[in-house]
């Protein structure tokens, strides 16, 4: 077995210079940043404290076999960096406490060192950490550093004991994915083009005080809802809609906290956020902010990845520390602006309809699977469904409303909601039409719709206590107590599960409420989780041969030798086409490119 090295680093902070104020990658790369000491735990034996100027932390770290040993941290993606980009040491394996628990526990318990620690009755964690505020290392007496120490060996011990706890029935696959994702942002490969982004900041502030010119619009006229409204129809957008809980009527929904408001900030129109930005009295917008965040890492080194491992309770990766690659749009300078290390070249492979081709299999659609293993037009057949004609005389615009119904209706949509979603791609559909494509959809493709109504059946028999599974060959099996196991071995867990009148609800991430449940939404969250395993299994894969360096949604991106190129690409598309032992008949495909840049892909 291989050995554990468990590590904790102790590092100056003050009231401006922490983890609170700067992203990770700024507060470790900055000139201010400083070691007080780190402690070091092999397997089971006792903790080794050590303080002392960096050489000597160096000539102590490489005590330690780091090539031939897993580095064990609680947090690990900011210790891992520490002793890559400070110390040039990279452990075989990097294990992380935090991401377990996260995976395991979801949003039921913090995943706090102290409080994970408190749940499996490991001990206390110290506070000392709250006296180091503002001291470097030379302001410590050597008291105040003894204790420290004993602090820091605290916290080592208590991460090494949660990891027991963790491991029981933890997968090995995850592990070493845990692993991967950690390495994206503890071993990045991108550069950063510099010349490009810094014409492209110059060109979207020209660009933000033209539209503002041209809109003509006041400081006062901003915040008028219709005026703003004209503005944004003037640039092709519809304005968002909601229901005014005051009147319950149809209202504009340009309030900062509404979702579809937000998502007009991050427009790929920068004319667009240019707008938003204005109303919301933002001096920059989210695309100046972005550019210019990337151009203050591109002077600082290469570019980390940082995503959150199990972010979701479906197990999806999601964005973090501020650089968030999961909604660059498409084409963007930003994307880009990221590159390939000399001698390399970026491939991007994105698995093509991968949810719904989960769907299609896990509800024993075999009409529709079998659709997708023969490479047909599924969005044509779907159109020629709801326009009763030949596959044929679909047109490009029938074949786009087939589109939206295949990859939109799987999780139970009903048809107020899809002609609102028709109608964000400028698409407008009567009442009627709207109606007709669902119930097409629903026809079509009944053995869908069955499975919303077994995983129905699976809510009341979590709601009763009872076990039971669902799915092709009962692939997921629902404990009430865990909650959904999922093939990989973990599980979509529903805290505090129960009926609140007529509705089936759960609670959502501490402090956000609940979220109601049903069926369809049931089957909506396993067939994310499915695409989510089938994704990371692909990346493992990919990785025993070339460097994976970021996943996006249901895309792989990795970094390989230009002269290489046509055969990553097809080794990389073999990966993605490969269904995973589970799944063995479900039809995969994807679309790979390759480019110098990840926007080129």
């Amino acid at each position: 077995m291989m050995p554990v090295l468990t590590i904790d680093f102790e590092t100056f902070y003050s009231q401006s210079f922490s983890l609170k104020k700067l992203t990770t990658e700024e507060y470790i790369r900055s000139r201010r940043f400083e070691i007080i000491g780190v402690g070091v735990k092999r397997n089971d034996e006792p903790t080794t404290w050590f303080s002392g100027p960096y050489a000597k932390v160096d000539a102590f770290l490489r005590q330690f076999d780091w090539a031939n040993s897993a580095l064990l941290a609680h947090n690990a993606a900011f210790d891992a960096a520490i002793l890559k980009w400070k110390f040039d040491l990279r452990p075989a394996r990097i294990m992380d406490t935090m991401s377990m628990a996260r995976a395991i526990h979801g949003t039921e318990i913090s995943a706090a060192l102290a409080s994970l620690a408190q749940h499996y009755g490991l001990g206390a964690k110290g506070t000392e950490v709250h006296d180091a505020i503002g001291k470097r290392r030379v302001d410590f007496t050597m008291e105040e550093l003894n204790r420290y120490g004993e602090y820091c060996c605290n916290d080592v011990e208590l991460t090494y004991q949660l990891l027991q706890k963790l491991i029981v029935e933890f997968p090995t696959l995850e592990l070493r994915l845990i692993d991967l994702t950690i390495r994206l942002f503890a071993e990045p490969v991108f550069r950063i083009d510099e010349d490009l982004l810094t014409k492209h900041l110059a060109d979207v502030r020209a660009s933000k005080q033209k539209v503002l010119q041209e809109a003509k619009l006041d400081k006062e006229e901003l915040m008028s809802n219709p005026k703003f409204a004209a503005a944004l129809q003037a640039l092709g957008v519809e304005p968002p809609i909601k229901i005014s809980k005051t009147t319950g009527r149809d209202t504009y929904a340009f309030s900062k906290s509404d979702e579809a408001f937000k998502a007009l900030a991050a427009h790929d129109d920068l004319r667009v956020q240019a707008l938003v930005a204005a109303r919301l009295k933002i001096k920059s917008t989210l695309e100046e902010t972005r550019t210019d965040r990337f151009l203050s890492i591109a002077k600082r080194g290469a570019l980390p990845i940082p995503l959150r491992y199990y972010a979701a309770h479906t197990g999806r990766w999601g964005g973090d520390e501020k650089v968030n690659f999961q909604n660059l749009p498409r084409g963007s300078a930003l994307k880009n602006a990221v590159i390939a290390p000399d001698g390399y070249m970026v491939i991007d492979s994105d698995s093509s309809q991968i949810e719904a081709r989960t769907l299609a299999w896990l509800a024993g659609q075999d009409d529709l699977v079998q659709a997708f293993a023969d490479k047909e037009d599924v969005y044509k057949i779907m159109a020629s469904k709801i326009y009763k004609k030949s596959v044929e005389e679909v047109t490009k615009d029938e074949r786009f409303v087939g589109k939206t119904t295949i990859l939109g209706a799987g999780y139970g949509m009903g048809p107020v909601r899809f002609k609102a979603q028709l109608a964000t791609f400028n698409v407008e559909v009567s009442d009627e039409e709207a109606e007709n494509i669902i119930s097409t959809y629903r026809t079509t493709y009944g053995y869908i719709q069955k499975l919303w109504s077994s995983a129905d059946k699976v809510l009341s028999f979590l709601l009763t206590n009872r076990k039971t599974s669902f799915g092709k060959g009962s692939l997921i099996e629902a404990d009430p107590e865990k909650g959904l196991r999922l093939p990989n071995g973990l599980y979509i867990r529903y805290p505090n599960l129960r009926e609140e009148g007529n509705e089936i609800v759960y609670d959502a991430k501490r402090g956000s409420g609940t979220t109601k449940l049903y069926g369809a939404k049931v089957i909506e969250n396993v067939c994310q989780a499915l695409a989510r395993i089938i994704i990371g299994e692909q990346m493992l894969h990919i990785a025993k041969k070339y460097a994976v360096a970021m996943t996006v949604h249901d895309a792989i991106c990795c970094v390989v030798p230009e002269d290489e190129v046509d055969e990553a690409l097809l080794f990389v598309e073999q990966c993605m086409k490969t269904p995973p032992a589970w799944a063995k008949d479900l039809p995969l495909d994807c679309e790979a490119g390759a480019g110098k840049s990840y926007g080129e892909c």
